[in-house]
């Protein structure tokens, strides 16, 4: 990570945003793992109002890398602050169609923004039956370091 020389303002305003925004929903299907998942766009949602109202914008850039794919991530503030980060996908050379690369593209944006600003998916999928047994009646593991 890299930052401007001073991170008070963007700090402070990065605080506030956080504390507006809302976890992402988990709005899309993965046929391969039959899971759901917040995909970009309601990542996007989750927060562009709150950073938007705090001075805070997200500039994204793809570009190749030695392992496959980056996303330079960087939050900017109205002060003229920034973070920066980058975040790599490696991808396999020999299959490097324009459809594997939008996805490795996709796929970073959407990890380094949530990971930039605080997102975390909102679980909505209430199949844990665990979660709605009182304490008592679960069944709890304890693991133990060996020395």
């Amino acid at each position: 990570m890299e930052t401007s020389e001073s991170i008070n303002e963007i700090s402070a305003a990065l605080a506030k945003a956080q504390g507006q925004i809302e976890n992402a929903i988990k709005d899309s299907n993965n046929p391969f793992f039959k899971s759901k998942y917040a995909d970009l766009t309601s990542v996007w949602a989750a927060c562009r109002k709150q950073l938007s109202e705090n001075g805070l914008s997200v500039i994204q850039s793809p570009e190749e890398s030695s392992h496959g794919i980056s996303v330079v991530t960087m939050l900017c503030h109205s002060s003229g602050q920034w973070i920066r980060s980058k975040y790599s996908m490696p991808c396999d050379s020999s299959k490097l169609t324009p459809q594997v690369i939008g996805s490795a593209i996709t796929y970073a944006r959407r990890y380094a923004l949530s990971a930039m600003v605080g997102i975390a998916p909102h679980d909505d999928d209430d199949a844990n039956e665990v979660s709605k047994k009182p304490i008592a009646q679960q069944k709890l593991i304890y693991y133990t370091r060996k020395p």
